[in-house]
């Protein structure tokens, strides 16, 4: 008879972990890494405006409140309330335009749209950013008509 031979159980060997050099990026990648991405469709324009907001709260109730652009597309418009509106409010905006794009008249650009997103509450200024996205009807209005609709 031969004998079988078992196999001897051996501590593991301690290997000490490779040190290895950090790796190096190139400057090209570190400026990539550091670029936000803009995944929008649409190029936004930062344009602060001033503006009145007009819509209903959750509750029915109507509320109109001034407030200033932060940035805005031809989809839709980002500002600041303090109102309370939820996400799916049909908001009308009123952005009072600069004189230099009507030509030395007044303009006022008349919108309505769906908000879309809304940001946390700000605690320092207690408002809340809005994302408004726009309907498709829009109306240019003139101050000077106004004037003459209301003197005839």
């Amino acid at each position: 008879m031969t004998k079988k031979s078992t196999p001897k159980k051996t501590a593991p060997k301690k290997t000490s972990p490779k040190k290895t050099a950090p790796k190096k990026t190139s400057k090209k990648a570190r400026d990539a890494a550091s670029i936000e991405v803009n995944r929008r469709r649409e190029w936004r324009f930062d344009l602060p405006l001033p503006a009145k907001i007009e819509g209903k709260l959750p509750l029915g109730k109507i509320f109109k409140e001034n407030t200033k652009i932060e940035n805005i597309s031809c989809k839709g418009v980002y500002f600041s309330l303090d109102s309370g509106v939820i996400i799916g409010s049909k908001l009308n905006l009123v952005i009072d335009m600069p004189k230099e794009l009507g030509g030395g008249k007044k303009l006022k650009l008349c919108l309505g749209g769906l908000t879309v997103r809304l940001e946390e509450l700000d605690k320092k200024t207690k408002k809340q950013g809005v994302a408004l996205r726009f309907h498709k009807n829009y109306k240019i209005l003139s101050k000077d008509l106004k004037k003459n609709k209301n003197t005839s």
